[in-house]
């Protein structure tokens, strides 16, 4: 899932050539286009179709262009999935603007009862989740596999991360790499994360429990206020291929 996720940063022709490779008979490309004053230039996800396992990856963005909604507190709330909760109003939008896309390449192209999965980095991660709670509230007859995201930063609110951990236990996996900064905003209490995290340390370790939910410590609070810096450790280990190689280092000890 990490390297779907950052398969959605390339062009079309070389997610089509990776999808061969990985086995995938059948891509579908996702894209819309924004006019200012939307902070996000475009939206772009794919959707590849197999026998058995349909994958979509949304991609995500540059943190500098997420500065002004990712620190933004007082950003109107979009309502949420089926009534339920609320969601942040740019990741509700960007998701909106593909949707229609996403859910006919679903329809589409599961016609023999595969497994669906969503997936992310960044802001990708944050439409991966949001395309979940849409899928499963939405049209009940399908709920996704699985949901992994890499680096994905607040969501939603309390009440609607509420539901989304009852109905996604056990499928949801909310990845954040040491001292990523983008997973510490929007601030609290307005949005919230969904449960399932695990946190890969500075070893490359993965765990299920961290202290970083509950708050950054010194140091991290200083990366979150100085955000585009790029020498920082929380832009260093916001980068999909820093996600990619410590999962690759951590399935190698397993192995």
């Amino acid at each position: 899932m990490a390297r779907a996720a950052e398969l959605a940063y390339h062009d079309e022709p070389s997610i089509e050539a990776t999808a061969r490779e990985w086995g995938f008979d059948r891509v579908r490309h996702h894209h819309t286009a924004f006019r200012p004053p939307f902070p996000l230039r475009d939206t772009r996800a794919y959707t590849l179709g197999g026998r058995h396992v349909i994958v979509t990856a949304f991609r995500g963005t540059e943190p500098a262009e997420l500065r002004g909604w990712l620190s933004d507190a007082d950003t109107p709330p979009w309502p949420g999935p089926g009534g339920r909760g609320a969601v942040h109003h740019g990741f509700a939008e960007a998701l909106e603007s593909v949707w229609p896309q996403v859910l006919t390449a679903l329809k589409e192209l599961r016609d023999d009862d595969q497994q669906v999965y969503f997936t992310g980095h960044g802001l990708g991660g944050a439409l991966a989740m949001l395309a979940g709670a849409r899928l499963h509230f939405e049209d009940p007859r399908l709920t996704a596999d699985g949901v992994y995201t890499f680096g994905q930063p607040r969501t939603c609110d309390p009440g609607l991360a509420r539901e989304f951990n009852t109905a996604f236990t056990q499928r949801m996996y909310r990845f954040v790499n040491h001292d990523d900064v983008v997973p510490q905003l929007p601030p609290e209490p307005a949005f919230r994360h969904v449960s399932a995290l695990r946190h890969i340390d500075s070893r490359g370790a993965v765990h299920n429990t961290v202290p970083l939910d509950g708050g950054l410590p010194d140091r991290g609070r200083g990366l979150a206020a100085d955000l585009l810096s790029p020498a920082s450790d929380g832009i260093r280990d916001h980068g999909v291929a820093a996600y990619v190689s410590a999962l690759e280092r951590a399935a190698d000890q397993q192995g």
